[in-house]
């Protein structure tokens, strides 16, 4: 093959082209052969090919569908799909999402991986990524759907409920129960939404408020009504009410016995009735 001298500098030299030094000293050009030729344009087809298929295969858009079921409980998908496509498994959502729960109450938040999620629900480490983004939005996801379901729970059975003494009674069994049947999400809760400033503060704006607010409204009309002094906050109030249950739930994580937690609500409430009650 012939070697063609080239003057310096040479600005463009084609990919494919070597540089060497020849024996006179003088920089030359080796141009591939045409076996070579032919390989490199095999090689630009194949992925020109694969780069199309690819291109046609991907989604172009993502839509996200939250179609909440109604029913309350430790199930915690059944419809309610934040994953990038809505012709997703819901069962294989609900996998991940109960596995993320275990990971995340064993592990802690920061030392799970997307792969020991995956590992947990049974599922390829791809797979996780069709329904969630990230590891923030699988606990956020979790979160909210746990969230969603224990007001809506709540607020139908204290709707058919009058006396505002009861529905604080019935408010506090309920969040009680609901966190003493699941310990990992309690753990996720009680630990490892709080060790992030961003998760509670989204967790705060989101559902927090909303549950502050239904306390507030049942001390409110406990006050029009008679049941409890006037001069007490109502905000005081759903602070209190909520750290007193708040406290017991983590109590509970950290003890060494087992026992149930929703029993503690009747106990717990009555304390803080005898503060607030009107004296007639």
């Amino acid at each position: 093959m012939l070697r063609r001298p080239v003057r310096e500098p040479c600005k463009i030299i084609h990919p494919c082209v070597r540089r060497q030094c020849g024996r006179d000293g003088r920089w030359v050009n080796r141009f591939p052969g045409p076996r070579c030729v032919i390989r490199i344009l095999h090689l630009q087809l194949v992925f020109r090919l694969n780069h199309h298929s690819l291109i046609y295969k991907m989604p172009t858009t993502r839509k996200s569908s939250r179609t909440t079921s109604p029913v309350p409980g430790n199930n915690l998908s059944t419809g309610h799909n934040t994953g990038h496509n809505t012709g997703h498994n819901p069962e294989k959502y609900d996998r991940i999402l109960q596995a993320a729960i275990q990971v995340f109450a064993e592990n802690g938040y920061f030392n799970s991986r997307i792969s020991d999620i995956a590992r947990r629900a049974d599922v390829a480490d791809g797979t996780v990524y069709l329904y969630f983004k990230n590891k923030e939005q699988i606990l956020m996801a979790a979160i909210d759907f746990a969230f969603s379901s224990f007001m809506r729970a709540a607020r139908t059975e204290l709707a058919s409920i009058p006396d505002p003494r009861l529905r604080l009674r019935r408010l506090a069994r309920l969040h009680l129960e609901s966190l003493g049947s699941n310990r990992g999400m309690a753990m996720v809760f009680q630990t490892e939404l709080r060790q992030s400033a961003k998760f509670l503060s989204d967790f705060s704006h989101r559902h927090l408020i909303e549950y502050f607010d239904l306390i507030r409204e049942i001390v409110r009309d406990g006050q029009s009504k008679g049941f409890f002094r006037t001069e007490i906050s109502d905000k005081i109030a759903a602070n209190v009410f909520f750290g007193a249950l708040d406290a017991m739930v983590t109590s509970w994580l950290l003890s060494e016995r087992e026992y149930k937690l929703g029993p503690a609500a009747d106990a717990l409430v009555d304390v803080i009735l005898t503060g607030m009650e009107a004296h007639r």
